[in-house]
């Protein structure tokens, strides 16, 4: 179980890293495991907001904000989990909030401030 453990962390670490490189973001992933229900999606959201912070993709302040809206949303055929934030720390208007794109078995895809 340890060793699924670190091989899954390994697989999470290869994620896309340009996250925010702009309003498209891949939406053709197939999964085997069961899809997550809302609460699973936004603790995903959350840990993944707090990862773009660590690894300096956005503003610090983003890590204290709370969840704003979760829904899924059709994207390319695809249903996804869309998380959404709003930080009024942020002096850019349109980028006061973020969106995280999961599948809706919970992995993280992406995330940006167009919601697209």
């Amino acid at each position: 179980m340890r060793i699924q453990a670190i091989i899954f962390s390994f697989i999470l670490s290869l994620s896309p890293a340009a996250v925010l490189a702009g309003a498209n973001h891949d939406h053709g992933h197939s999964h085997s495991h069961e899809p997550v229900n809302q609460s699973q999606a936004e603790q995903v959201a959350i840990k993944s907001v707090a990862q773009l912070v660590e690894k300096g993709k956005i503003d610090g302040s983003w890590k204290s904000v709370n969840i704003a809206k979760s829904e899924k949303k059709e994207f390319g055929g695809n249903m996804e989990w869309m998380i959404s934030f709003t930080n009024d720390k942020i002096s850019d208007p349109e980028k006061q909030t973020l969106y995280v794109f999961l599948s809706l078995n919970g992995e993280y895809i992406a995330a940006n401030y167009t919601g697209k």
